[in-house]
């Protein structure tokens, strides 16, 4: 993706390219939720059965929503280049059939780690059993990918440029320590290994080309500090959820 050079404005000279992405990822270094001393305690091997049940129903509500925070962004981005790349994300999560090989998509294979590890279907999809926390994270990321252009919509999603190491993490822990899940139930976190490297390449170039300005560079920021905040309490909410969830 090619375009000119970053204008000024009056808050000051845009950052360079090289900046820009350097602060970006400095932001997913020090507040991504990798750090959040629930993963921390699963990729130790500490979780109990019911804290692992637990938490792959309550991060199931927020994987059932990413397609619809991916719709409200294509909506607001310019082209048919960047709406074919964002539709295919839709896919990606959503699936091309309704199961079956080759047509799952990133739901169904979230729904398959459940049933691996001892979920029911019908639980997963039963949003009261999802901890309040969780909701209202959730809620404000689409909410904010509803309201905010498209640039900052898609600045928030850049948490994936650490994805693939946490998945890469997350399957030696489960590999290692949860031998009692199938690990035929996995193959979300394989998938997105590659998927998150691409999506996440994808979407900084979007963030580059598109944020131009100093403010809308530091509006970028911002956005990607939210995400990280709405992973953040994510977890906190699953972390302090009653004992008797999944």
């Amino acid at each position: 993706m090619t375009s000119a050079p970053p204008r000024t404005d009056e808050t000051g000279a845009a950052w360079p390219a090289d900046e820009f992405t350097e602060r970006l990822r400095a932001v997913t270094a020090v507040r991504y939720h990798d750090r959040h001393p629930f993963n921390l305690r699963m990729h130790r091997g500490e979780l109990t059965p019911a804290e692992v049940r637990r938490w792959i129903a309550a991060r199931f509500h927020y994987q059932r929503h990413i397609p619809v925070k991916d719709a409200l962004i294509l909506a607001g981005l310019d082209g048919p280049g960047e709406r074919r790349t964002w539709l295919r994300r839709i896919r990606d999560h959503d699936g091309t059939a309704d199961g079956g090989p080759g047509g799952e998509g990133g739901i169904e294979r979230w729904l398959r780690l459940g049933e691996a590890a001892g979920l029911t279907r019908e639980e997963l999809w039963d949003t009261s059993r999802v901890p309040p926390g969780v909701r209202f994270a959730v809620e404000a990321y689409v909410t904010f990918c509803w309201q905010r252009p498209a640039p900052e919509a898609v600045a928030a999603s850049l948490t994936e440029l650490s994805a693939p190491d946490l998945m890469r993490t997350r399957i030696a822990a489960f590999e290692r320590h949860y031998p009692w899940i199938d690990p035929a139930g996995l193959a979300y976190f394989r998938t997105r290994v590659t998927q998150g490297a691409r999506d996440g390449a994808e979407a900084l170039a979007l963030v580059l080309a598109r944020s131009r300005t100093r403010e809308q560079q530091e509006r970028a920021v911002a956005a990607l500090t939210f995400k990280c905040e709405v992973l953040w309490a994510l977890l906190d909410a699953v972390d302090t959820a009653p004992g008797t969830g999944p």
